[in-house]
């Protein structure tokens, strides 16, 4: 059983995201920007928008956070967004999910410019990503296959799971197997034996947000799992998706909860806005 190692992998990326941000700084004078808009309380969010404020300032960013009320109009969010979109020193917009139930999420995010898209979810990256063009992807899925290519996992031909049907993972994680190649089952809460799926699988992916929900009778040996979940225990424990202990020893290789996926996804996100930025500098270097 060998460990992938997200937390070394994330570094790695972020020395290379660094290092070009010098060079855009020495050539162009440009410094990549990124605006986060977080709305309402919840401690989650915050923390992870702290993260990423901090990953920014790690590799050389600008970066602003718009903490807003939970209370806000939709409109008022637009606004904020419509700002960023025609400021030139902002090269990625997200916007942190979920919203508050006033908002109409699908709206908010097609407001967003999809050249600073970052977070890879207007429905124009979208549709190229599932495509096979090139676009913005969504960070965790990229992350996750960042992992395959530095292992070297070759997926053309394997028989994968997707435990999660969401947006956010479940659906661009499996339209990036497809693109390489892989066979590709998608699970999700509707799905009448899930184990019937899992235990057939060469490479199980699991993100929905259920601590242990796969047990070691529900791989196979040999098997590749990655754990996606991430979930807070009554006496503090993080813990993935899968039970760790007892499914790690079948498999050839497993992510560990935390160090596994979870750093990758601000690593993702921080190689997204660099090539925002790269790209707005090409353009204004034609121009």
């Amino acid at each position: 059983m060998q460990l992938i190692d997200g937390k070394s992998l994330s570094k790695k990326v972020q020395d290379y995201v660094q290092s070009e941000v010098e060079v855009l700084k020495k050539e162009q004078g440009m410094v990549p920007g990124l605006a986060v808009i977080v709305v309402g309380d919840d401690p989650a969010s915050h923390a992870y928008v702290n993260m990423k404020e901090k990953a920014c300032k790690n590799v050389g960013f600008y970066s602003i956070a718009h903490k807003m009320p939970v209370t806000i109009t939709q409109d008022e969010i637009i606004e904020i967004i419509t700002m960023m979109n025609n400021n030139p020193h902002i090269h990625g917009i997200l916007v942190q999910l979920p919203l508050p139930p006033q908002i109409d999420t699908n709206k908010i995010l097609e407001v967003i410019d999809p050249k600073k898209d970052v977070d890879g979810f207007h429905a124009y990256n979208v549709g190229r990503m599932v495509s096979n063009l090139e676009s913005f992807v969504a960070c965790t899925p990229l992350g996750v296959m960042k992992m395959f290519e530095e292992y070297n996992i070759d997926l053309e031909g394997q028989d994968v799971v997707v435990v999660g049907a969401s947006n956010i993972v479940g659906k661009p994680m499996a339209s990036l197997l497809l693109n390489k190649n892989a066979t590709v089952t998608v699970t999700h809460i509707f799905t009448k034996d899930l184990k019937a799926h899992t235990s057939k699988a060469d490479i199980v992916i699991v993100g929905v947000g259920v601590p242990n929900l796969i047990k070691e009778d529900m791989v196979k040996d040999g098997a590749i799992v990655i754990d996606i979940g991430i979930n807070r225990l009554e006496d503090g424990r993080l813990v993935g998706d899968v039970d760790f202990d007892a499914v790690s020893p079948k498999c050839s290789y497993i992510t560990p909860v935390p160090g596994g996926v979870g750093p990758m996804t601000i690593a993702m996100l921080l190689q997204n806005t660099l090539t925002s930025a790269q790209q707005f500098s090409k353009i204004k270097e034609d121009n």
